[in-house]
């Protein structure tokens, strides 16, 4: 071979080796491209998505406002009889995309502003102030925590936790229990604790309202709200609704009244209205609370409403006795303190006042840095809540409003 011809193999072998890196790193670039393509078209799908959602959410905020109907009667050919909220009742057809098992009467609409086309079906409402109530669904204050009232509480169990836990009872008998029950009696005298004990036993949702909670500034959003409140306490049966304060609504009509009156009395008949519309053996009880009995209005004790009306007074000698028990059970007190002592010391004083007793009692040891509670404290504590009560009584000074 040749010199020259060595050259040119030498040559050739030179070149095959530079093609085979020049192949290589191409190979390389084109999975590097197609790395990148399948990212690009990734990015691509995910913009396009949310371009789309975007335009969805453009969409939505451009729409016109849609007006809220009730849904009155339902007619042949896809129409349907609507009352909108401006005040007359129109015929208007229904979009396909609603189905027909889905429109009920009574039920909540949208409507097309321009058509008056019903568009979707809404959600049965529940008002704010409703659902913000004191809703427990099971209370944790039981028939133990409950001193100085065994007559009254028997009274209420007979009323409301018997027909809920034993209705047979009453079919054997061949009588109805009480619709409602209506609590009377001071402030501070443990209504509110007796419904809840009762509630806690039968194991039902407790419902409370105060009565001017209902009270509205519009026409016909305070009937609107005690409608709502028996729904939602059907919804979850079995319930206990306690109406605080119902001499707030419930207070007697007048011949002479002003508009704000006038509302009241809505609200106090849509009340009304809402009592007759249960039986007596349903699973959502009644029961009232009021200091104010003399100025309900007579509708609401009639029979067939309020049927009993339990009288919560101040607890006697006794039951100041159980109430003390209650309260000093699980606080540490000296050896010396007596119970009876505490309970002849505090004649005229409600259960709330006597917890009050104890919890000064316990604060004026902390104040001296004892763990324990001495009888002297009980005696401060007494003097202090007796004369925050006289305070709240006293007239203001001439010159507070000088």
């Amino acid at each position: 071979m040749t010199e020259a011809s060595v050259m040119d193999a030498y040559e050739l072998k030179e070149q095959l080796s530079q093609l085979e890196e020049r192949n290589v790193r191409l190979m390389e670039d084109l999975r590097n491209c197609e790395a990148d393509k399948r990212y690009f078209e990734s990015e691509f799908f995910r913009l396009q998505k949310e371009t789309a959602r975007l335009k969805s959410q453009l969409e939505r905020i451009q729409s016109p406002p849609l007006i809220i109907g009730t849904l009155r009667d339902i007619l042949p050919n896809n129409r349907v009889v609507i009352k909108s909220s401006t005040g007359p009742d129109f015929v208007v057809s229904v979009s396909d995309y609603i189905k027909p098992e889905d429109l009920i009467v009574g039920s909540r609409v949208s409507l097309n502003k321009q058509t008056f086309a019903v568009m979707d079906v809404l959600p049965t409402p529940v008002d704010p102030m409703v659902s913000g109530a004191e809703i427990i669904d099971k209370p944790n204050v039981t028939y133990d925590d409950i001193g100085g009232l065994k007559a009254q509480m028997l009274e209420l169990r007979e009323a409301v936790e018997d027909p809920l836990l034993r209705p047979e009872l009453y079919a054997k008998v061949g009588i109805e229990p009480p619709k409602g029950v209506l609590l009377v009696g001071p402030p501070g005298t443990g209504k509110t604790m007796m419904a809840k004990a009762v509630a806690n036993a039968t194991e039902a949702t407790f419902i409370r309202m105060v009565g001017s909670e209902l009270v509205q500034k519009y026409i016909g959003e305070g009937s609107r709200l005690v409608r709502e409140l028996f729904d939602l306490a059907k919804q979850k049966a079995p319930t206990i609704i306690f109406l605080d304060e119902l001499d707030s609504i419930g207070a007697k009509r007048l011949d002479v009244s002003t508009s704000g009156d006038r509302e009241v009395q809505r609200t106090l008949m849509q009340l009304l209205s809402e009592l007759d519309g249960f039986t007596p053996m349903s699973n959502v009880k009644i029961i009232g609370a009021t200091n104010r009995p003399d100025i309900l209005d007579d509708a609401l004790l009639r029979p067939g409403r309020f049927d009993r009306i339990i009288d919560v007074g101040l607890p006697d000698v006794e039951g100041r006795n159980q109430i003390f028990k209650i309260h000093l059970a699980h606080m540490n007190v000296s050896e010396d303190v007596s119970i009876p002592h505490l309970a002849s010391i505090s004649e005229g004083l409600s259960g709330a006042e006597i917890k009050s007793i104890c919890t000064e009692a316990g604060m004026l040891a902390i104040r001296d840095n004892r763990e324990t509670i001495m009888p002297q404290d009980f005696e401060d504590a007494k003097v202090k809540v007796t004369e925050n009560r006289s305070a709240k009584s006293s007239k203001p000074p001439a010159n507070m409003f000088g």
